[in-house]
């Protein structure tokens, strides 16, 4: 029994005594409280699905993202096809022409879009989103389809059965009754059953065009609006040969999205808004002017802008947890030191207590972003752990200059990882020279410490 507590004793003296038992005591205890982290991070992602939940929510309820596809026009026209058929009381076959009406597909020449959004945000809960309602004109003109390039005669087209269509992402967030303007004269429009699981836009057709209001012989203009209350992002596909767009909202942070940039020279971003204007030729973009059969799905081709809401709470905290190891590491690095130069026994479970208190800092950093912006809660949770550390290093430490220079340390630690989760293209390199000297300050630190004597 004596030989025993004596072994015991050895072991617990090597424990206080020994570097090394101090530097792998650290660093199981800092695997250790990865485990923590873990949660922390699966917190912080489980909110993050939380929110664009509710997004979606508020968006479908409001109106979603909204995109539009026309004016196209529906021309009809006939083809002919032969089939042989048996005729009974002749006892023989008889061939006779079959008429079969099929579609072309017309763009127009010039197609000349203006958009004003009045765009706000809304909040359910602790979660917002940017909604908008749009107003969007539309105007250009039709020129007479070229369709013998395609061996479809004139005098096939069936010009009194012709419709013009329109597309959209979002029927649901239409607010104003639906007519085109076709040389001067008003046509409504319905809407037709989308069954397609492979494109999501709905459509719109109007009725019949009379003959005289088709480009068969002259070229005939159009216009027509849209007022719609949507969420996100408007774009729209460069269908005319000339294709135009102006934009102008209240939103001051745009992105602006999709196959093509609005000019530079005219683009305006400012605290109450922004305006923009793009032009895109048909020699910019890879799709003709008439298509047969089927309209194609261009919605590669979309352009338009993007209502960023700037401040993603989640974003910043998941960044900021991913440096949740580096801050503990770091912290017990501190702790160490000074234990091995002042010779003050530390135990381990006032390590696994600092460090706790380092993992609380993000789950309180998680819980007060969602009740307010991301800066308040950082320094709210910041001055709450580094306080908490502070104070239980005085009752460890004995004194008031070591507690003092850790919650120093922590500050500082605490500031250099905010300005980095601000920084996007250059987090990479002020992180590394960050790494890098606080790297040159422990190694002239320890430079002191005698690794032999252990």
């Amino acid at each position: 029994m004596e030989q025993i507590q004596k072994h015991n004793n050895k072991f617990s003296n090597w424990l206080k005594t020994s570097i090394s038992a101090r530097m792998l005591m650290v660093g199981f205890l800092t695997l250790i409280l990865l485990i923590p982290l873990s949660f922390v991070d699966s917190l912080i992602r489980e909110r993050s699905f939380r929110q664009n939940d509710v997004i979606n929510e508020i968006n479908g309820k409001w109106g979603q993202n909204v995109m539009v596809y026309g004016p196209i026009l529906k021309l009809p026209y006939k083809t002919y096809k032969e089939i042989t058929i048996y005729n009974k009381e002749k006892e023989s076959y008889v061939t006779e022409i079959e008429t079969i009406i099929k579609y072309a597909y017309i763009f127009p020449e010039n197609l000349d879009t203006k958009v004003s959004a009045d765009s706000k945000t809304l909040k359910r809960g602790n979660f917002e989103s940017a909604v908008y309602t749009s107003d969007m004109k539309f105007s250009g003109n039709y020129i007479k389809p070229q369709l013998a390039s395609k061996d479809i005669k004139d005098e096939d087209i069936v010009w009194d059965k012709a419709s013009i269509i329109v597309k959209t992402s979002n029927l649901k967030g239409i607010k104003n009754e639906m007519f085109i303007t076709l040389n001067n004269n008003k046509y409504t429009f319905e809407t037709n059953f989308n069954n397609s699981k492979n494109n999501y836009l709905n459509e719109l057709e109007s009725s019949f065009i009379k003959k005289e209001d088709m480009p068969s012989e002259a070229n005939k203009s159009f216009y027509f609006n849209m007022t719609f209350n949507g969420s996100q992002l408007i774009q729209i596909i460069p269908i005319g040969k000339t294709t135009t767009m102006t934009m102008t909202s209240n939103w001051p942070d745009p992105s602006f999205t999709g196959s093509f940039l609005p000019d530079d020279e005219t683009k305006e971003i400012t605290a109450d808004g922004f305006k923009a204007n793009w032009k895109v030729l048909h020699i910019n973009r890879a799709f003709s002017q008439q298509h047969l059969n089927a309209i194609p799905n261009l919605s590669q081709f979309a352009f338009g802008t993007k209502f960023v809401v700037m401040v993603d709470e989640f974003q910043k905290s998941e960044r900021s947890a991913k440096y949740g190891f580096l801050v503990i590491g770091l912290t017990f690095l501190v702790f160490f030191l000074i234990q091995t130069l002042s010779k003050i026994n530390i135990h381990p479970f006032q390590y696994l207590m600092i460090g706790i208190a380092l993992v609380m800092f993000y789950t309180l950093l998680v819980s007060i972003s969602e009740h307010s912006n991301f800066l308040k809660a950082y320094l709210v949770a910041g001055i709450s752990v580094v306080t908490l550390i502070t104070l239980y290093s005085k009752s460890i430490l004995k004194n008031i200059k070591f507690p003092l220079f850790i919650g120093a340390s922590l500050t500082a630690l605490y500031t250099f990882i905010y300005v980095i989760i601000q920084l996007e293209d250059y987090a990479l390199l002020v992180g590394s020279i960050g790494l890098f000297i606080i790297l040159a300050i422990v190694m002239f630190v320890s430079r002191k410490i005698d690794w032999h004597n252990d």
